[in-house]
């Protein structure tokens, strides 16, 4: 049989597992040992002599079974108490205790006025905690929690004051205290409230006597500071599992906030993308055709059909690339002028259609092999052909030129176009400003780390120049 000595040795490692903090600290042995030793002693030693190590066995298996459950994994779910993960635990373990207090008190040597006292404290006991305290758990209502706990308080006395071995019901009743008890202060009180009330019905049932009083003051103090140390510790778990649980809510809102973000940024960006691709493509091809119809118009009105003729067939000519550049859009592939021919050819046709439809003279000036254009990477080409596209679109619209020069070549910086016309010229800040063709080829260069000078003012033409690095300096 254990002495009461015994559990003040592992003190200080109690203490350290206390300040610790550590979620992990439920199975050391510094404070849970201390426990288990504390209970036996106790159990073995109650008043009379009425338990015997049996019910000590019997104490540190609900002990155990307890210490397990408060070592469960205390996370918040939203909305709900911290608690409420482990509720079903504790109902079980609450009945249980009751179940077998019943039991034993059966078996005893108890009068038959005492046994319908014990079994009537049990049953009060039971209905306030299924209709009281079990939905004040879930509810954290203050005022049902103090009504409960009360109540708990005085059937576990009355119980241990005509049964003693019965005292264990107080390993279900302290952490309830705790469980129940929204400050730590309200716990510490209840605390002391039920081991006073525990310790005054086991002096009763011994009689009032001075032996009595030395024999259950020591283990009434461990049972407080062992309650005491257990709930300071579980209040802490509580509380950094309510902090780590609300960091994880944050970060999964900030994740999904970045997430929100990203998508909206990827929207914009693809709808940028689209915006530039329907100005280079669609847009132009079909001011191309309005031009054309005009055209074709006042050539009517002058009685001239052969012109008409060309006219028709350069619209059906424009119209049909158009409609190949709209389904390429929507599968998102490659210009359709690139397709199975390299980017010397496809700006010859560009400049010999742009000829054709406005009577502009366009010469294209190759600095560099075709197979080395051939041999640029299919990104670079694009680029590179939007740019001569927006250019040409620009002086159909805007220049009144008579002449225009597109210049491809290979520098160290890298692969150079540019697009000279001698027409009316703009001032460059206010057209950037203005329009959307400048700036959406700005836009799509410099997503390839590219650059875009232009140079006019009124009167003196407009140079355009694109600069996009070698792959390999890109990269």
């Amino acid at each position: 049989m254990t002495s009461a000595a015994e559990p003040t040795e592992p003190t200080s490692r109690s203490v350290v597992g206390l300040a610790d903090g550590s979620v992990g600290a439920p199975t050391d042995r510094s404070v849970v040992g201390w426990a288990d030793r504390s209970v036996v002693g106790w159990a073995d030693r109650s008043v009379g002599g009425l338990t015997g190590r049996s019910v000590g066995g019997v104490v540190v298996a609900h002990w155990r079974q307890w210490r397990k459950m408060v070592g469960m994994e205390l996370t918040s779910g939203a909305g709900q108490p911290v608690w409420t993960r482990t509720l079903i635990a504790w109902h079980i373990v609450f009945w249980t205790l009751l179940g077998v207090t019943a039991l034993v008190s059966l078996l005893g040597d108890l009068s038959g006025r005492h046994h319908l006292a014990v079994l009537g404290a049990l049953a009060v006991l039971g209905l306030a905690y299924h209709f009281v305290g079990r939905p004040a758990m879930i509810s954290r209502n203050a005022l049902a929690a103090r009504i409960y706990l009360v109540l708990q308080i005085a059937c576990v006395a009355v119980v241990v004051a005509l049964y003693p071995p019965s005292v264990f019901l107080m390993f279900i009743a302290s952490p309830q205290i705790w469980l129940l008890s929204d400050k730590a202060r309200d716990s510490v009180v209840l605390s002391v409230l039920l081991v006073f009330t525990v310790g005054a019905a086991q002096l009763w049932s011994a009689g009032w006597t001075i032996d009595a009083f030395w024999d259950i003051l020591p283990w009434m103090l461990i049972s407080l500071v062992v309650s005491m140390l257990l709930g300071i510790w579980i209040d802490k778990v509580i509380a950094q599992s309510q902090q780590r649980a609300n960091l994880i809510e944050e970060l999964e809102s900030a994740r999904d906030e970045l997430a929100e973000a990203h998508h909206t940024a990827g929207v914009m960006a693809e709808r940028e993308r689209m915006a530039r691709e329907i100005h280079d493509t669609l847009a132009q091809g079909m001011t191309s055709v309005v031009m054309l119809a005009q055209t074709a118009a006042v050539e009517l009105q002058r009685g001239s059909l052969e012109p008409v003729a060309g006219r028709l067939a350069a619209i059906e000519d424009t119209a049909r690339e158009n409609l190949a550049e709209a389904r390429a859009l929507v599968a998102a592939f490659t210009p359709v002028a690139l397709t199975g021919a390299t980017l010397a050819e496809v700006l010859r046709r560009q400049a010999e259609r742009f000829a054709a439809e406005t009577g502009v003279d366009v010469q294209v000036s190759l600095d560099m092999p075709d197979d080395e254009v051939a041999a640029l990477p299919q990104a670079q080409q694009v680029v590179l052909l939007r740019a001569a596209q927006e250019s040409l679109a620009n002086v159909r619209k805007h220049a009144g030129a008579t002449s225009v020069v597109i210049s491809l070549g290979m520098s160290a910086a890298g692969v150079r176009i540019e697009i000279h016309d001698d027409g009316s010229g703009f001032a460059v800040d206010t057209a950037e400003r203005s329009g959307y063709g400048l700036a959406a080829m700005r836009g799509r260069v410099e997503e390839s780390g590219g650059t875009v000078s232009v140079e006019s003012a009124p009167g003196r033409g407009t140079r355009v120049a694109v600069l996009i690095p070698s792959a390999g300096e890109n990269a």
